[in-house]
């Protein structure tokens, strides 16, 4: 197996990030190019691209909301600028970050949001602090927001066995056009789902897999993580009998666009599937499985993190399969009291004396 084919798709989606923050930049100040040329060795063009966007919407503040910015356009703030803000400008933008409209356009953020967004701001204040180029720093004087953990969505073992059997047998009531779509796309449905709930894979790893990265004798996959990091990830019967379904029968008759000849899976115009259109197809079947629940592919591997977890009691494993870096963050996820247990407890505690 090669590592040409993979490593074009990811550089293409590097390199096109790359020209997005090329042209957000232009709409920024000139001294942010410093930051994000310094931040380039560590970050991939993914996240510098998420920072942009987020001190872009600080810069929006300052101009819409702060009277000593009013109407100036962003791209003339200076560092000076920015030295000169106080801490009470920094809660007055976290405010702000609740609810904005800026173009006619309304915002929101929720709390992970805010976090992410204040997040940002701290990296970018500090990259010009620790260079002497700004003296003051409001934004270690404001405490970090809080985020009240919620409860993991994910599927349980008779909604997984449900959402199967309508990928594998949806179709059978279905007539006309629909049935022929849903029977053109069956067996690549059928490989996608057991590929996520079998391995746990993120939806980017998924639409990014080239057939040559499907290796059957060691029965893994190649993927690229976070970060350009190359790892392979071991799959089970179920999942080799999908993918050499799919493989073998509906890919093998595809007659793919130039340059998506290596594609392991394709969407109806021949082209690589997108990563929208996994999600709206996820979204599409959970939804006739659970109303409750709002099923992703993220949920999805959320499920078989919690399956792996609940098989092998063994977080550490969980961690590196899922790709974890940190093992806290599995932990945080996977080992908190299961939905089992919680059902126990339900009975537990009797209202009425027999």
């Amino acid at each position: 197996m090669g590592t040409s084919n993979i490593q074009t798709y990811h550089q293409q989606k590097s390199n096109d990030n790359t020209l997005k923050l090329r042209e957000l930049l232009k709409t920024m100040p000139g001294f942010c190019r410093d930051y994000f040329r310094g931040i380039e060795p560590s970050t991939s063009a993914r996240t510098r691209i998420g920072y942009g966007y987020d001190i872009r919407t600080f810069f929006r503040f300052l101009v819409t909301q702060n009277p000593c910015f009013h109407n100036r356009p962003i791209t003339e703030i200076t560092l000076q600028d920015l030295d000169a803000l106080k801490p009470v400008d920094i809660e007055e933008y976290l405010e702000f970050l609740k609810f904005y409209v800026y173009e006619g356009q309304e915002f929101t953020n929720d709390e992970r949001g805010i976090h992410r967004k204040f997040a940002s701001l701290r990296g970018f204040y500090a990259y010009y602090q620790k260079r002497g180029m700004l003296q003051n720093n409001p934004t270690v004087v404001v405490d970090m927001p809080k985020i009240h953990s919620k409860e993991i969505i994910r599927l349980d073992r008779d909604e997984v066995n449900e959402l199967l059997e309508l990928v594998e047998h949806g179709g059978d009531s279905l007539t006309g056009m629909k049935k022929v779509y849903y029977e053109q796309n069956k067996l690549r449905n059928i490989a996608i789902f057991t590929l996520f709930l079998g391995t746990g894979i993120r939806v980017s790893e998924c639409v990014g897999l080239d057939i040559e990265d499907v290796d059957f004798k060691e029965r893994r996959i190649r993927v690229i993580r976070k970060g350009g990091k190359e790892e392979y990830i071991y799959f089970g019967d179920e999942v080799t009998e999908a993918l050499q379904n799919y493989i073998q029968g509906a890919r093998a008759k595809v007659v793919p666009k130039e340059g998506h000849e290596h594609a392991l899976f394709y969407s109806i115009q021949k082209r690589r599937i997108s990563i929208q259109a996994v999600e709206n197809l996820v979204t599409d079947f959970a939804s006739q499985v659970t109303s409750f629940k709002h099923i992703t592919p993220h949920k999805l591997r959320s499920t078989y993190g919690t399956s792996l977890y609940r098989e092998t009691g063994d977080i550490y494993l969980v961690a590196e399969v899922l790709g974890h870096n940190d093992v806290n963050t599995t932990r945080k996820h996977y080992a908190a009291m299961g939905d089992d247990k919680k059902r126990s407890a339900a009975d537990a505690v009797t209202l009425h004396r027999k």
